[in-house]
């Protein structure tokens, strides 16, 4: 019996892929065991943060690296870093934010659930173009003195100003881009790909693909801009006349410590950071090509498997419209023929043991999304054996 057996909780079959809902990735062995060797004895965070910084830079390409609690904190810290820079005074105010620069530019395109986490910081969105076009002129136009940043999300592919333009026209005047990568891996190019492009902060997830914790993230980018972070972030008890980076006022970086930043309660811990840079440093290493051929099996035994069951209609989807190379399973449900809809699908998956969790954001196109990257030897049989089971009791079998 396991621990959520335990506790009285189902078993789950995890077709959503990396989903925080669900719990993210499953970690290797290898980084299971570098968290506890982490959890068996102290460390200054600061150094530690340090060191990892160092590998996530040598890795990604860019100047400085920094482990955050998730991809989410990594854009609150960057856009706070983006905001105060290195003057303490602002990074205490966080998120008050009047007279400073506080604006965020983001394209109508990119808007989406986790641009909160840029709110969350004290920066004001400053919305440009329509849902389907952004001009040239619009961004340009929106940049003021008040313009801390412009935001880009990875993986839009409709409706956008292109990576490069805006990353021309933001550098023209001054102004950082930082980018939510959470999801980009794979391929795992993309780990380098947005740094090589000229991005200044790149935010990707270390619970997902990478298989870290799923409470880690990684912000990399200017080395500037990762200091601002790690100022704000870390534990700010300290004195001048001790602090472990008193270097930094005798230099005249900074005027002193901060005091508790608006990242104190993002914290990340020993063991986070440990199990995330062995995941970080394993990845380079492992087998896509392998992996893909794993997901596509499962791929293919679901659509197979659901041929002929009333209602349905299955097909092999590769690859993502992101072009990210994931493929992935769409069952079509008609109610007529099934007895229910797809949000009746998603919920009675969801329900009985084991539960099936699914990607649901396509159900009100009356399609089920089955992603493989997280499903285990036999699970595939085991959810078109429980559909056959939903559907059969529909039709009274």
């Amino acid at each position: 019996m396991n621990f959520y057996q335990k506790l009285g909780l189902p078993r789950v079959i995890n077709a959503r892929s990396y989903s925080t809902k669900v719990g993210g990735s499953l970690m290797s062995p290898v980084v299971i065991r570098a968290m506890r060797e982490a959890a068996e004895s102290f460390v200054r965070i600061e150094d530690l943060q340090e060191a990892a910084g160092r590998v996530i830079a040598e890795i990604t390409g860019a100047e400085a690296g920094y482990v955050t609690s998730g991809a989410a904190a990594g854009l609150t810290l960057g856009m706070a870093a983006c905001m105060a820079g290195l003057d303490p005074l602002k990074m205490n105010r966080l998120p008050d934010t009047e007279g400073m620069k506080n604006e965020v530019i983001i394209q109508r395109a990119h808007r989406n659930d986790y641009d909160h986490a840029l709110r969350a910081a004290g920066a004001k969105v400053v919305e440009v173009g329509f849902n389907y076009a952004t001009f040239a002129y619009e961004l340009e136009k929106a940049i003021s003195e008040r313009t801390a940043a412009v935001f880009f999300l990875a993986g839009t592919t409709e409706g956008n100003l292109p990576l490069k333009q805006v990353i021309e026209i933001a550098h023209a005047r001054g102004v950082p881009v930082i980018m939510d990568a959470a999801a980009e891996l794979p391929p795992a190019e993309n780990l380098r790909k947005f740094i090589a492009a000229g991005v200044d902060l790149v935010v990707f997830s270390g619970g997902k693909h990478i298989g870290g914790p799923q409470a880690s993230g990684i912000l990399c980018g200017r080395q500037d801009l990762i200091l601002s972070v790690a100022l704000q972030h870390q534990d700010m008890d300290v004195f001048p006349e001790t602090w472990p980076w008193r270097q930094l006022i005798s230099n005249r970086t900074v005027a002193g410590p901060p005091h508790h930043g608006i990242g104190r309660g993002l914290k990340v811990g020993k063991e986070e950071i440990a199990g995330l840079i062995t995941a970080l440093k394993a990845y380079p290493h492992r087998d896509f090509e392998a992996e893909l051929q794993v997901w596509q099996q499962r791929v293919e035994t679901l659509v197979a498997r659901l041929e002929g069951v009333p209602g349905l209609s299955a097909r092999h989807v590769f690859p993502l419209p992101s072009g990210r190379p994931v493929p992935t399973a769409h069952v079509h449900v008609d109610p007529a023929k099934a007895g229910l809809d797809a949000h009746g699908l998603i919920n009675a998956l969801q329900e009985g043991e084991p539960l099936v969790c699914t990607y649901e954001t396509l159900a009100s196109q009356g399609i089920v999304v089955f992603f493989p990257e997280s499903l285990r030897d036999g699970e595939p049989e085991e959810i078109v054996q429980r559909i056959r089971t939903i559907i059969g009791k529909k039709h009274g079998v």
